[in-house]
């Protein structure tokens, strides 16, 4: 078992640009799909422009459904590019139609809620980037950016490495997460594991440590570590600066949920 990844992006190729998730205005858009554009990329936005009532989603279900399938039908898109995440993804899923995408496989790039999207696409055999999304683009170094587009481009084995708990080295299919959205695809059609020798690596976002505790549990009482040859832990942080008596940390519920799996982290 092995992800086809899409072909190689070249200066040229087009990109569409959706919102799957939470709204973003345009203005903070813009500055991201100035990058792309300077890298090469003709980039066309598509996004729903009629308010949805539920404030947290970019557009209704049936607007971002068209403008997300649009996206992956249309044989000379090179690259989908989301806009931003927050929530709305897997609402889409069900009603996605993966055919065209098949058959002319294209890369998908952003992070957070799109991880649904992401492994969705893993689940039809086909690899995306796990990167910054259009609405943080701007904010990352140029060292993050150059990576990106050099990865985009010419492509690279790509190393993790930082402070090991459980040693050792492991080669395997990577796959990125939103840990509360990858756990959310649990009994659903779109959930991609296992893939042999699996490395699983995870962030999350406003999730307390307790509620990290039961999102692993999930995983652990699943068996869906049994195929998982390692794991890379991510950033585990708050939108806003806590007061220091109210600040968590969660190393230690994920040292004791995934330190006696005995895999590399």
């Amino acid at each position: 078992m092995s992800l086809i990844l899409p072909p190689r992006l070249q200066p040229g190729d087009r990109a569409r640009v959706v919102l799957t998730s939470g709204p973003c205005d345009r203005e903070t858009l813009q500055a991201g799909i100035d990058i792309w554009r300077a890298w090469g990329l003709k980039v066309e936005i598509d996004i729903p422009d009629r308010p949805c009532e539920l404030e947290y989603l970019a557009g209704s279900d049936r607007d971002r459904l068209n403008t997300l399938q649009a996206a992956l039908d249309d044989p000379t898109c090179r690259t989908i590019l989301c806009g931003r995440g927050g929530y709305g993804v897997t609402r889409l899923l069900g009603d996605l139609n993966w055919d065209r995408f098949r058959k002319s496989p294209k890369w998908i790039v952003g992070f957070s809620d799109i991880t649904a999207l992401l492994w969705a696409a893993a689940n039809q055999g086909v690899g995306g980037l796990h990167a910054p999304l259009l609405s943080t683009l701007p904010h990352e170094s140029e060292g993050v950016r150059s990576r990106l587009w050099q990865w985009l481009h010419a492509g690279a084995g790509y190393e993790l490495s930082g402070t090991a708990w459980n040693s050792g080295r492991v080669e395997g299919t990577l796959f990125p997460a939103n840990l509360a959205v990858a756990t959310s695809l649990f009994a659903t059609p779109d959930w991609p594991l296992p893939y042999p020798d699996t490395i699983l690596a995870f962030e999350d976002i406003n999730e307390d440590d307790y509620r990290i505790d039961r999102l692993l549990t999930q995983w652990r009482n699943a068996g869906a570590f049994e195929s998982v040859a390692g794991i890379a832990l991510g950033r585990f942080s708050w939108n806003d600066p806590l007061p220091e008596d109210e600040r968590y940390d969660a190393t230690l519920a994920l040292r004791d949920r995934l330190m006696d799996l005995k895999i590399p982290i």
